[in-house]
């Protein structure tokens, strides 16, 4: 397979192109993405990668970004007139329904996507794409419902996290779809209740995955030694949700305990370092954590591989979770990691098994987990081991590629 760092290579040109359409490509949260991207094309099926716009340029960190960015066609811009014929194109009984549904804000959508529904019509019709796989359930998914009521389409969704997060006229998209993968066990019992009848026959539960070939120790992990700086590494988006102020006060509560502690958090805000990160920042200072914690922002992919490899330990404190791929790196590489016991995080890690779960908001049960493996050298060490097997055995990037594109056979074959 090749590294998230290479062009993908395709081993069978006559193969059907599949579509992947993901909003705002390629972010600092990608990666799982491209590795299964590459999984899928080397398994011979050639990707035709599709974006609504690219992200903010803070955000585009991956040394893959350029290559992914030259391959990715992007819908473009709100064009009101294009809009409109587009519109005009389809059936209203279409739409109607969500629109009485869901009010104005599915009015505001539909203008802002039927444009890039008509490209993204017009862009798979030439190439000879007859599905799209869409890696959102936002305003890509109405792009490419529309684009498919404009006829020889069909697409397919992946949910990331609860629906609340993906705005208006789900039950217009989802009954739409060909198929879904849901990400865990939890949102599609959720997604059932919403949706009920509006869901599509075919979904699997599907996690996404990382490459764990990639992700591996080429030395055993060694403990954090007495009288030497105990090394923390963090990865997440900078939100008020990820947690990271309550690890900044987990971290000052260990220094109070006069333990050497060194936080590195990778990751930034939505804003290119404009928003929260100027909170973080403030409130390091205000701890008096200066010579404790380090704000990286947005790393490539291998940085974040060296930082897992140096780490004794890597914690991520999320409010909520719909899964978590930065917990799945930390445990490939064979780190003892801590995560919060919210939304779908439990579903990953076992607690005391292979990772440690604690309440969100508490920053003193974070401080002890901590402690907990700093203490006791045998323990880190088990939790490693028990992180890498259990992502080996359930959370490769490999299979998230196989299960789409068996998905994709299957309603070629209905």
């Amino acid at each position: 397979m090749p590294k998230p760092t290479e062009t993908p290579s395709v081993t069978a040109s006559n193969a059907p192109i599949l579509g992947y359409l993901i909003p705002q490509f390629p972010g600092q949260t990608h990666i799982f993405f491209w590795r299964e991207i590459c999984a899928a094309e080397d398994m011979g099926t050639p990707i035709a990668l599709f974006s609504t716009r690219m992200p903010h340029a803070g955000l585009i960190s991956h040394d893959w970004s350029d290559a992914a960015i030259a391959r990715t066609d992007y819908l473009g811009a709100i064009k009101p007139l294009a809009a409109l014929r587009t519109l005009l194109r389809i059936s209203p009984r279409f739409w109607w329904g969500e629109l009485r549904r869901s009010g104005m804000d599915f009015a505001k959508d539909l203008a802002i996507c039927a444009a890039a529904a008509d490209r993204l019509h017009r862009q798979c019709h030439a190439r000879g794409i007859r599905h799209v796989h869409v890696h959102s359930c936002g305003r890509a998914a109405l792009i490419a419902a529309l684009a498919c009521q404009l006829g020889d389409l069909t697409y397919s969704l992946t949910l990331h996290g609860p629906l609340s997060d993906y705005g208006s006229g789900q039950y217009l998209k989802w009954s739409g779809a060909s198929f879904a993968t849901i990400i865990t066990q939890r949102l599609l019992i959720e997604m059932d209740s919403d949706l009920g009848a509006a869901l599509p026959a075919l979904i699997e539960i599907q996690p996404m995955g990382v490459d764990t070939d990639a992700l591996k120790r080429p030395a055993p992990y060694e403990p954090a030694v007495k009288n030497t700086p105990l090394r923390l590494f963090t990865c997440g988006r900078l939100n008020i949700v990820k947690g990271h102020q309550d690890l900044l006060h987990a971290v000052c509560l260990l220094v109070g305990q006069g333990i050497d502690v060194q936080l590195d958090i990778a990751g930034e805000d939505d804003d290119g370092g404009q928003g929260y990160h100027q909170t973080l920042a403030a409130l390091l200072t205000d701890l008096d954590l200066q010579n404790h914690v380090r704000l990286l922002g947005a790393i490539s992919n291998d940085a974040v591989r060296d930082h897992l490899l140096r780490a004794h330990i890597f914690v991520l404190a999320s409010w909520h979770e719909p899964l978590g791929v930065a917990y799945m790196e930390a445990m490939s590489c064979g780190v003892p990691t801590i995560g919060t016991n919210a939304g779908g995080v439990p579903e990953l890690i076992n607690d005391g098994i292979d990772g440690i779960l604690v309440a969100p908001k508490d920053p003193d049960a974070l401080a002890a987990a901590i402690t907990s493996i700093v203490t006791s050298p045998d323990k880190a060490r088990a939790l490693g081991v028990a992180g890498r097997a259990r992502i080996v055995s359930g959370f490769d990037s490999r299979v998230g590629a196989q299960t789409i594109l068996s998905l994709t056979r299957q309603i070629d074959r209905l």
